[in-house]
């Protein structure tokens, strides 16, 4: 009996160790977690604030913004820079909200709004065919084998990872070659044509099982058929993701327009955010969070397949 108490006791204190180790990793990982999301919440509100502070400060009157920020955009006689001597004051909340900022760019000036309209006609027809393009090349790409097919999609990734300032100086020399500065179809053709939509939806093309388009051949569809019912259908995900990245990507454009289009009155709206002087700070305020809207919109509606566009491994979901 004695042996048997004291087996009872030994077990027992074993379990209560076990517990107890199970609630000290419990609350350890938990703390983690708290710690990790502090981190985060942290970083959110960092990157969060210029955003905030331009939706706010676009509801200040302008000599409430010049007040606060005259100072950063003052220049000398020449032209030069004034030496900021006094802290700039930073306000979220404005002393009295005023629309007389969104009244100017919406009503009064309707040039904000034709660069706006610029911006959309630049930027549409760029994100559309560049989707079919690149949707028609990542099929061949994911098709067909050969040496041939290696070496195109590795020039495809060397582009890709050049960045559009190194390219810039060889698009204006065709563009001119063609007849074509001075005209949407400079920022167009680059655009369309772009390597980014057809290295990712090739990626993801790739992952699609072989054993869904070998049923589908059994079954006598052709490769329109396979193309059309099987590879859009499953890359749905991939081709959101790639619209998203890239019309964000379009929407910000500076450098292009300002070196192939000489017009002013051509350029999108982000080229007057890059041009902002002393007598337009609160009307750049209103014309961001304007310009700001599609952007946010489109990132909102597609998160869910941007996330699942770069996560998703291929095949059929059940």
């Amino acid at each position: 009996m004695e042996v048997q108490r004291q087996g009872k006791g030994k077990r027992n204190s074993r379990a209560g160790g076990s517990t107890a180790k199970k609630k000290r990793k419990k609350m350890i990982g938990t703390a983690k977690i708290a710690l990790a999301t502090l981190v985060a919440a942290s970083f959110a509100i960092l990157f969060l604030m210029p955003i905030i502070l331009t939706i706010t400060n676009s509801f200040m009157a302008a000599s409430e913004i010049s007040s606060n920020y005259g100072s950063v955009f003052a220049t000398t006689e020449t032209g030069g820079k004034v030496y900021i001597s006094e802290k700039v004051n930073l306000k979220f909340i404005p002393d009295m909200v005023s629309f007389s900022q969104y009244a100017t760019v919406l009503f009064k000036s309707p040039d904000y709004l034709l660069k706006f309209w610029n911006s959309v006609i630049l930027v549409g027809p760029i994100v559309f065919f560049q989707l079919l393009v690149a949707s028609f090349a990542s099929f061949g790409f994911a098709r067909y084998n050969g040496k041939l097919r290696t070496i195109i999609f590795f020039a495809y990734i060397i582009l890709m990872l050049m960045p559009y300032q190194v390219t810039l100086v060889p698009n204006y020399l065709v563009s001119d070659f063609f007849n074509l500065l001075d005209k949407y179809w400079a920022i167009w053709l680059p655009g369309i044509f772009s390597p980014f939509a057809v290295y990712l939806l090739t990626k993801f093309m790739r992952r699609i099982p072989d054993s869904v388009i070998e049923a589908a051949q059994i079954d006598g569809a052709g490769e329109w058929q396979i193309y059309r019912k099987i590879c859009m259908p499953l890359c749905k995900g991939a081709i959101c993701s790639a619209a998203i990245l890239v019309f964000i990507d379009y929407w910000n454009m500076v450098e292009q327009p300002l070196i192939l289009l000489s017009d002013a009155e051509t350029h999108p709206l982000s080229v007057f955010l890059s041009k902002i002087n002393s007598g337009e700070i609160g009307l750049a305020f209103a014309v961001a969070t304007i310009y700001m809207v599609p952007s946010l919109l489109i990132f909102l509606y597609g998160e869910e397949y941007l996330v699942d566009g770069i996560t998703y491994q291929g095949g059929v979901k059940g």
